[in-house]
């Protein structure tokens, strides 16, 4: 079973306090470069890989969308998303997307946010994802980019007034264990190439990806944000069955 940190107290609380908890979509800054990778919504069959509080459930249904499933592992997650959802046409279940089953041809947009990663198992759910799609849907997906999975042991350093961020066995894939909002969070790592003929072996024909980093106009609002330039963050990827 996918590790289920989200139930931990501890990563929960950490969670739930992060701006994209707090504030939706709108606070994620790579959202503006995901949205416009998702096809035209109204009258679709979504399907949320990893809904979180469901906040891309709400946003499809106020977009158009026909019917919404958001899919997590953690009950604390669902709670608050049925929480903070008032709307019939979404429905929240709980289920391992390592084990995952998905009716055939029943969707016309798989989303995930920020999820993939910690899944070992992704070649199974890629193939249920094609298998849920009809002909023509889309899925669409971010991830923590492969550079931020195999990160060096020593950390990140400053030199000459930039950020450098070293990386350890990029071609080695496999858990990688961190500390992020709670001890022995475990990702797996996998190469970029692996992410994208995983895609092609389950059938999928890739649209667009991008390396996702910061514009000029949000570093000018969040000066914080430009060390982001030094490596992507988040890779983000459309694929079409």
């Amino acid at each position: 079973m996918t590790q289920n940190i989200y139930d931990t107290p501890e990563f929960f609380a950490g969670y739930s306090a992060l701006p994209r908890s707090v504030q939706g979509l709108d606070a994620a800054p790579e959202w503006p470069a995901l949205r416009a990778m998702l096809p035209d919504l109204p009258d679709r069959r979504v399907v949320d890989l990893g809904c979180g509080f469901g906040w891309f459930c709400r946003f499809t249904r106020e977009a158009g969308a026909r019917e919404v499933l958001g899919i997590d592992v953690s009950e604390n997650m669902l709670a608050r998303a049925r929480e903070m959802t008032a709307d019939p046409a979404i429905t929240y279940r709980r289920a391992d997307l390592e084990t995952l089953t998905l009716s055939e041809g029943a969707f016309d947009l798989a989303y995930s946010s920020l999820t993939l990663h910690y899944l070992k198992n992704l070649a199974a759910l890629f193939a249920q994802v094609h298998r849920a799609l009809a002909s023509g849907g889309r899925f669409v997906f971010s991830i923590e980019h492969p550079l931020m999975t195999a990160p060096s042991k020593q950390g990140w350093r400053i030199e000459d007034g930039r950020h450098v961020w070293p990386v350890d066995g990029y071609l080695a894939e496999g858990p990688r264990t961190t500390d992020w909002l709670a001890k022995g969070v475990v990702k797996q790592h996998r190469t970029m190439a692996a992410y994208l003929n995983l895609l092609i072996a389950a059938g999928f024909s890739i649209l667009r990806i991008d390396e996702w980093g910061p514009t000029d106009a949000q570093i000018a609002a969040h000066p914080e944000w430009a060390c982001e330039r030094e490596r992507p963050p988040f890779l983000l990827v459309s694929a079409s069955r």
